[in-house]
């Protein structure tokens, strides 16, 4: 039977939209991070209208927001003092400066909190470390019966299972595409299932909205 004109329209759109589909989302992904980091960056260039017409660096030609070409010289310029920065903590002055900074910082009040936390959580990521991220996992969340995908950070030994009076495990479940932001729950480690895949494979299949399976057998659960 000969489909008609809606239905190979729709096969027809269905088939684009899968190709094109791929290019838009990282398109958009990178306008977003973009547009996040400039917001930031840009104002290191807080010098430039002293130095050029406001009409060759806003986009309205006064003020505002600059031209594109503007926030990546902003991004390049931020990359260089964040690497001149790296440079000087391999020496001994530089050690000290950096001592000096966060010894200022954790004094001043209410700012210490939020500068320490920030900092605890970027000593836990960072690349000298061991990954906070230990084992891919199942948990049932939000509810019973309905299973996540989530990554061991660490095991209580703290109050909290001395509270629940059972050994539990931190869990933290990503949303998706990005998982960049998530859910942070504690599990009894009983209730826990670990799978046999790696945490790169795990992110891999929560960015690609789980279309990104693995071709092997389906993982194995300890």
């Amino acid at each position: 039977m000969k489909k008609s004109f809606f239905a190979r329209w729709r096969a027809s759109f269905v088939a684009g939209l899968l190709i094109v589909l791929p290019g838009i989302i990282t398109l958009a992904v990178v306008k977003w991070v973009f547009g996040t980091i400039t917001s930031f960056t840009d104002t290191l260039l807080f010098f430039l209208p002293y130095v050029l017409s406001p009409k060759h660096i806003y986009k309205n030609g006064m003020d505002g927001a600059m031209f594109w070409c503007w926030s990546v010289l902003a991004i390049v310029l931020a990359v260089v003092l964040i690497s001149a920065v790296g440079v000087i903590t391999r020496y001994y002055f530089g050690k000290r400066l950096i001592m000096w900074a966060d010894s200022l910082m954790l004094r001043v009040p209410v700012l210490n909190k939020i500068y320490g936390t920030i900092k605890q959580v970027d000593d836990a990521f960072s690349s000298g470390k061991k990954s906070s991220f230990q084992t891919v996992v199942l948990v049932e969340y939000p509810r019973e019966g309905i299973y996540s995908i989530g990554f061991i950070t660490s095991e209580q030994r703290d109050e909290v299972s001395k509270v629940i009076k059972e050994k539990c495990v931190t869990v933290f479940i990503p949303t998706t595409p990005i998982p960049t932001s998530g859910f942070l729950v504690l599990v009894p480690e009983k209730q826990v299932t670990k799978l046999d895949i790696t945490v790169a494979e795990g992110f891999k299949y929560i960015i690609s909205l789980g279309a990104l399976a693995q071709d092997a057998a389906p993982p194995k659960i300890k």
